[in-house]
């Protein structure tokens, strides 16, 4: 299985502190299972930035994580030397990027619960959705109605059209929709066009 690949290449800078080869490689497996984990990343930039230094060296440098996501804001991930000082006897840079990354894969993942989330409820409802044509429009008061299957009339709104260009409608036209209640009876909801090869835009 061929592994996703970032749009953008992966930036890891240094400031402050010096350059480590380990500490890259380290970053890009770390990324790699970021890709594994959500799929569909655009961009990583990771910059590691030692702030403060003490006589004993135990103040660990910040690891700065920014993910690029597809309709999103960038997920940023930026961990503190505080949390790792009372989380470890003797954090280090290892314990800084493993650690910043532990919270990154936690974010990806409750994004891709989410997403797919929203994904499979949609494909619910198209499985779940009746064919019907538009039977009269009115995109100047921006209602409708729709011609069932079995010869009726429900009631439309511009907002419940949720794919397709309202003014754009013409009568005769497929759509798939949900039949819901209304105030004043049955209506349709969660109106997609039909595309001419038979599926949805």
């Amino acid at each position: 299985m061929e592994l996703p690949v970032l749009q953008v290449p992966l930036e890891i800078a240094f400031h402050n502190i010096e350059s480590s080869e380990w500490a890259e490689q380290e970053i890009r497996g770390r990324v790699a299972e970021l890709e594994r984990i959500y799929g569909r990343l655009i961009s990583c930039r990771v910059r590691i930035d030692q702030r403060a230094k003490d006589l004993t060296g135990t103040i660990p440098p910040v690891v700065h994580i920014e993910l690029g996501i597809p309709g999103r804001s960038d997920l940023v991930v930026s961990h503190e030397p505080e949390h790792l000082l009372r989380k470890y006897r003797h954090p280090d840079l290892h314990k800084a990027i493993n650690e910043a990354f532990r919270i990154a894969e936690r974010q990806l993942l409750d994004l891709k619960e989410r997403r797919d989330g929203r994904t499979k409820a949609s494909d619910h409802d198209a499985e779940n959705q009746s064919l019907g044509q538009i039977a009269e429009i009115t995109p100047e008061q921006d209602f409708g109605f729709l011609l069932t299957k079995e010869g009726g009339l429900l009631y439309f709104h511009r907002n419940s059209l949720l794919s397709g260009d309202f003014d754009q409608l013409e009568r005769g036209q497929d759509v798939y929709y949900n039949e819901d209640m209304g105030d004043t009876g049955p209506i349709a909801s969660k109106v997609r066009v039909k595309n001419k090869s038979s599926g949805t835009t």
